[in-house]
């Protein structure tokens, strides 16, 4: 009996028994379903994580100025001497690994146009943010230096703030009132969304670090001129970022006289590091979710050995006739061999797609349990191994009742009740 005629009747005999067909492929069905949905949404959830976390740039450094230590008391992050706009300036033409840095001074404040009232945040911020963050102006322009320098009010606006303060539009070329001083727009920034943290990346102003530093947030500290809060920096593409963060480090050490053996009083952080403990850390969750979808279709496996020894038992008779008639036993192997693959097969396909039944169906529900970014990521990969697995699972637990049948004697077989 060849392959095409023994689909049919493979067919036939699992239809036969239909409750017990499906009954013996609800492990498998619930295995595939289980690794498809857990596996697309975890998919979905890492992509969009990946994706906020690159945002930041994968090829970006932060440095704030760290904690110190004195008589064994640590101060609190950032009580360490601030950088200043002379440090970022040093950074970015004495560095060769460095082609863009930029100080921030940041402060919560509420911007007024017209009565209309946004409490948002402002960010001081050299020219060079935009493009260590890889932002976008969407509409007007950015702030120069020499505005910087002096201090001019100028700003870019995020969308959020736009839309609250400019709802009929006409923005750029306006004046929002921040801290009670006129700031003209000139520029909006392109939209950006939600952040990696829930924030809104939409919601700010953008002005030359030197204005919002002395006219609105009043960032100063002792001894220190040109404060900045925060310091951000662009490494060069193909810059190795491990050796780049080891200069960097070197550098400011120097920069701030910290004499060898010293514990540091600043911070690097990578956010490329970011990215690959994430990865790793991925990589570990699909390797316990791909074991869980194992032992689940190893279970459903057993179920379907049992279902295929019993019906084994149920056509003894059936197969010593086809024995004493002239059939060979590979054909015997090769029918129940068949009729496994097909069973499982059938449930790897039932699984599959109420796994994405399920996946779509989550993704849909996530606005209603406050869950907006909730998505999902079906990776046609995954559907291709889970309909491979299964099939792979009625080889492997059919085989045993196959070759039971194809050595039964066919005297004893017939003799059968």
């Amino acid at each position: 009996m060849n392959m095409m005629a023994a689909l049919p009747v493979a067919l036939t005999a699992l239809r036969v028994n239909a409750l017990r067909s499906f009954l013996a492929i609800l492990g498998v069905i619930i295995g595939v379903a289980a690794v498809i949905a857990t596996v697309s949404l975890a998919q979905g959830a890492s992509d969009a994580v990946e994706e906020q976390i690159a945002s930041l740039g994968a090829n970006s450094l932060n440095i704030r100025a760290g904690s110190n230590q004195r008589g064994g008391r640590r101060g609190g992050a950032g009580s360490g001497t601030p950088f200043s706009s002379d440090d970022v300036d040093a950074l970015r033409t004495q560095l060769p690994i460095i082609v863009a840095a930029s100080g921030t001074v940041q402060g919560s404040i509420t911007a007024v146009v017209d009565g209309i009232n946004w409490p948002t945040q402002i960010l001081g911020a050299h020219p060079d943010y935009v493009e260590v963050r890889d932002w976008t102006i969407g509409e007007g322009r950015l702030y120069t230096p020499q505005e910087n320098l002096r201090g001019s009010r100028v700003a870019v606006l995020g969308q959020t703030v736009v839309d609250e303060l400019f709802p009929s539009g006409g923005a750029v070329g306006a004046t929002v009132r921040v801290a009670g001083q006129p700031f003209e727009v000139i520029g909006i920034l392109a939209e950006r969304g939600q952040g990696g943290f829930g924030q809104d990346q939409d919601d700010i102003i953008l002005a030359p670090i030197s204005t919002v530093r002395d006219r609105v947030v009043g960032f100063a500290r002792a001894g220190v001129r040109d404060p900045v809060q925060t310091v951000w920096v662009e490494i060069a593409p193909g810059e190795d970022m491990d050796l780049a963060v080891a200069e960097v480090e070197d550098f400011l050490r120097i920069l701030r006289d910290i004499e060898p053996g010293e514990e540091d009083d600043f911070a690097v952080r990578n956010f490329a590091e970011f990215i690959r403990a994430f990865n790793e850390t991925e990589n570990i969750l699909g390797l316990m979710l791909a074991s869980a979808g194992l032992i689940t279709l190893f279970v459903g496996g057993i179920g379907i050995m049992n279902v295929m020894l019993v019906s084994v038992t149920e056509r003894t008779r059936e197969i010593g006739l086809r024995l004493a008639i002239g059939a060979r036993r590979a054909d015997i192997r090769n029918q129940f061999l068949i009729e496994s693959v097909v069973l499982c097969s059938l449930g790897g396909a039932i699984g599959l797609a109420l796994g994405v039944g399920i996946s779509l169906s989550a993704e849909s529900l996530g606005p209603m349990v406050g869950a907006d970014d909730l998505a999902v990521s079906v990776d046609p990969t995954i559907a291709l191994v889970a309909i491979g697995a299964s099939a792979g699972v009625g080889v492997l637990f059919g085989f045993y009742p196959a070759m039971r049948a194809s050595r039964l004697d066919p005297i004893e077989a017939l003799r059968h009740e």
